[in-house]
């Protein structure tokens, strides 16, 4: 029952990962999916950012932006579905790398999102994704444990 509570996690946050970044690769608007966080970055509306003459080629520059942003979001669930299988995670050492490297970016990207997008929804997105990652990560103890 353990490896399911250790697989299940990483494969959830994979998935979760390969569809946001496949929604900010095939939408016309990228930017709209968080529009409020966004909005109280720019401490203006997108309406008033994009009436200047000066701004009118800034959609195609954020929509290539988030286009990039969204390729590495689904390349990132892509690799860890990829060492997600039952066969790999069976190996504690590969294990220990995926929980640093998961484990890093999530809390980077909690901080980071506190600090610069406070009220973004995808704050509970990500939340949600560290307890799935404290879920697996108490699994692997737990198999550590068992295998000593």
């Amino acid at each position: 029952m353990t490896k399911y509570f250790l697989r299940i996690p990483l494969l959830l946050i994979s998935i979760t990962l390969i569809i946001s970044g496949v929604r900010w690769m095939i939408s016309d608007e990228p930017w709209i999916l968080d529009q409020l966080a966004n909005e109280e970055r720019l401490n203006m509306t997108f309406d008033e950012l994009f009436s200047s003459e000066k701004n009118k080629t800034l959609s195609g520059y954020l929509t290539q932006i988030y286009r990039f942003l969204g390729l590495y979001v689904v390349g990132i669930g892509t690799f860890l579905l990829a060492f997600s299988s039952e066969k790999i995670l069976k190996l504690p050492y590969v294990r220990i790398r995926i929980f640093y490297v998961l484990g890093t970016l999530l809390i980077v990207n909690l901080i980071l999102a506190y600090n610069w997008i406070p009220s973004s929804h995808f704050i509970y997105l990500m939340w949600a994704a560290f307890i799935l990652f404290l879920i697996s990560l108490y699994s692997h103890i737990k198999m550590i444990s068992y295998e000593k």
